[in-house]
């Protein structure tokens, strides 16, 4: 018997912290390895799942920005 998929909408994926979200991608890439599962509910897990990376994706650069702006700021500071 397999695990029901979890249906959730792109805004739940967007009010993610990045440490759920990784979280999250984890598990479904140990039950995709698994590869025990019904055709549809691989798609559907994976479909999450690139939206889960996308939202991590989207963490990271956010803090290299922050990082490249202060390192920046902090340069600029010296001059």
């Amino acid at each position: 018997m397999t695990e029901p998929t979890v249906q959730q909408t792109p805004a739940d994926i967007n009010s993610l912290s990045y440490e759920q979200a990784r979280e999250e991608l984890v598990g479904i890439v140990k039950r995709l390895e698994a590869g025990n599962l019904p055709l549809e509910d691989s798609l559907s897990l994976w479909e999450r799942g690139e939206a889960l990376a996308d939202r991590c994706q989207g963490w990271l650069d956010g803090a290299r920005e922050r990082l490249d702006k202060a390192r920046e700021e902090s340069s600029d500071d010296e001059d």
